[in-house]
């Protein structure tokens, strides 16, 4: 079945122990990249062979890439075929069944999941699809017929990951199939979130912060809540699900804040107050005034290695500026999406910030994304979200 298929060779001094003890990715310095090697047209199915020939894996290849293989299968002779894909597809749906009551939540979590690249978050009977590898761009139609097998009525493609560019893919994000008629309602922790599937960020709504949501959410009853870089709502709506007193939801998106102010008329929750504009700006303006809990979730400030100095002075401004604004007794919650600053480096820059505002305090939590989001265990990428909770 795979005689035919071409082959892809690590170099002698590339270690293929790597792979064999289960790493899903060879970069393109441990790679042969002869001309024959070049010329497979990204995405392509191979062998990889260590340096002596001896089969490892089954890989997609994408020459120009820095990752230039991503591990399919551990099998040399797997068929990367509709049924192989249903099958891995299949088993992501299982494990999301043990954990939630609704197919509300990451059903694809890439490499996590055993499905590199792809990203899938499902919307009842809708999913996001982000193929942000050229192997699974390429197999769109087979992604599909497996979402629409579990009772996914449409599908949409989101171009909006940044790998998509350094695979060749384009920008274009599209409905593939069925069709939407406004933003999707998602019910998490007591709320009613409005996710906006083909024009929102990334896939529409963040199910990877639910169980950070409900954290916040135990500490806000009663209390005056800022949550800033609050997208559709995240930390606003759960807390007042939750019983705060009242909330401000600062992002730069106004789309998005009208999607916040839906889902918390939606939820029937008064006491949203939303303000857009700069976040640092608006936690600048705030000065002098104090919040109960104060939540600062910014977007990926080091999204990869050659960033993470330049971010990690970023999370210790946003630290600064937010710890000023929490009441005595009060609490923080700092978050940071960029798998380049792991967590130590993101607690010391955040304690940092919290010093130079004249704060100290209690780290009382560490948080993760939730379990719909499977971490693979050689590959801190894939559990790249941390939260911080101090009481200051």
């Amino acid at each position: 079945m795979t005689e035919d298929r071409p082959s892809v060779r690590l170099k002698p001094r590339a270690d293929a122990r790597r792979i064999r003890w289960g790493h899903p990715w060879a970069f393109a310095d441990d790679l042969v990249l002869d001309r024959r090697t070049r010329a497979l047209a990204p995405g392509t199915v191979a062998t990889l062979e260590d340096a002596e020939r001896n089969p490892l894996a089954t890989v997609a290849v994408t020459p120009d890439s820095r990752i230039a293989a991503r591990v399919l299968d551990r099998d040399p002779a797997a068929a990367v075929d509709d049924r192989w894909i249903a099958g891995r597809i299949g088993r992501a749906v299982d494990l999301r069944a043990r954990l939630y009551d609704a197919p509300f939540h990451r059903l694809v979590h890439a490499e996590g999941d055993g499905l590199p690249g792809l990203v899938v978050d499902r919307f009842g009977a809708a999913a996001v699809v982000q193929p942000n590898a050229a192997w699974a761009d390429a197999r769109l139609g087979a992604i599909v017929d497996a979402l629409r097998s579990l009772g996914v009525e449409t599908v949409v493609k989101s171009a909006s990951g940044r790998a998509r560019a350094a695979e060749g893919l384009d920008d274009r994000s599209e409905v593939l199939c069925g069709a939407l008629d406004g933003p999707v309602a998602v019910e998490m922790n007591g709320a009613r979130y409005m996710a906006d599937l083909l024009g929102g960020q990334k896939t529409g709504l963040f199910y990877d912060q639910r169980p950070n949501h409900a954290f916040v959410a135990r500490l806000a009853r009663g209390a005056r809540v800022l949550d800033v870089f609050s997208h559709v709502g995240g930390f606003a709506l759960a807390a007042l699900a939750g019983g705060a007193a009242s909330a401000v939801a600062v992002d730069g998106s106004q789309p998005a804040l009208d999607l916040a102010a839906a889902g918390a008329e939606a939820s029937g929750l008064a006491g949203l107050e939303t303000r857009r504009g700069d976040a640092f700006d608006a936690m600048a303006a705030l000065e002098g005034e104090r919040f109960d809990v104060v939540v600062a979730d910014p977007p990926a400030f080091a999204p990869a290695k050659q960033a993470i100095a330049q971010g990690l002075r970023a999370y210790e401004r946003v630290a600064k500026l937010a710890a000023a604004l929490v009441a005595e007794g009060g609490y923080l919650t700092l978050c940071s999406c960029s798998h380049a600053a792991d967590l130590d480096k993101f607690r010391a820059a955040s304690i940092r910030g919290i010093g130079r505002a004249g704060r100290a305090g209690q780290l009382i939590r560490t948080g993760f994304a939730g379990p719909d989001h499977p971490v693979h265990p050689q590959l801190a990428e894939t559990g790249y979200l941390k939260t911080l909770t101090f009481r200051l």
